[in-house]
């Protein structure tokens, strides 16, 4: 039997932005489906941070770049609630190790790329795939799908080449599934975070100080995952529901052209 609440899929939640992402979504009233490749015993603690705002959540340990581990991802959340409302693709991950464009390896960038891109491409084709079927049975479910992107999708960073090939990949996926989604009411949307004070940016945290003080950005703060949430949970709330494509910038204003 279908459940009543709409039910977020979101994957990389148990940290960082989708941490907060989660919590947010549980705020909001939403029953949630979770995947990261942290086992049960890693993540506990924070899935317990999310459980007692009060809301169901289905967690499920695995590879977003492997095609079974997506498949029993989908078919988990399946049968627990019958059915998938929103789409939040947050996971994603840096390079084992920052290096040179001239001196990255394969090893690297095929890490990066089978996460970041292949992996949520094919989960969103999945999820675009099951959403379809949902609209065709019930006329209440109205789905969304949320690609966080990252600014790197248009800033260059030559010792990390991976990691902004793979957000640039996600607005084309944002843009992809906007227009094919489009007839079927299926909107898409693209948030951008700058620089979010989280686990990957602790290692460069006296960079970034000295970078946001000396006026990198035009909110003089680190950005952090409950700012990325509100985004989500604005694209979430039906507000939106004319645009698709749409990007959100929650950068502190990084993304402004100033003299």
């Amino acid at each position: 039997m279908m459940i009543s609440q709409k039910v977020a899929m979101i994957t990389g939640a148990t940290r960082g932005i989708g941490l907060g992402i989660a919590k947010q979504m549980a705020k909001d009233g939403y029953a949630l489906a979770i995947m990261s490749r942290s086992n049960l015993e890693k993540t506990e603690a924070n899935l317990q941070l999310i459980k007692k705002i009060g809301q169901p959540v289905l967690y499920y340990s695995g590879d977003l770049s492997n095609l079974e581990d997506r498949n029993i991802f989908c078919q988990r959340t399946l049968e627990e609630y019958r059915r998938i409302d929103f789409l939040i693709n947050n996971a994603g991950v840096a390079p084992k190790k920052r290096m040179d464009i001239l001196e990255t390896t394969e090893d690297n960038f095929d890490y990066v790329l089978e996460i970041n891109l292949k992996g949520t491409f094919f989960l969103t084709q999945k999820v675009a795939n099951i959403m379809i079927e949902e609209i065709r049975k019930y006329n209440e479910i109205k789905p969304k799908i949320i690609n966080i992107a990252s600014i790197s999708s248009y800033t260059s960073s030559t010792n990390r080449g991976e990691y902004c090939i793979s957000k640039a990949a996600i607005s084309m996926i944002t843009k992809l599934f906007a227009d094919r989604l489009s007839e079927l009411n299926i909107n898409v949307y693209e948030i951008r975070p700058g620089i979010i004070y989280t686990d990957m940016t602790k290692s460069v945290k006296d960079k970034y100080d000295k970078l946001i003080t000396s006026g990198i950005t035009p909110f003089k703060r680190w950005g952090y995952p409950e700012d990325v949430a509100k985004a989500v949970s604005l694209c979430c709330s039906g507000k939106l529901d004319f645009s698709t494509g749409e990007i959100i910038n929650v950068d502190g204003g990084f993304h402004l052209k100033r003299l």
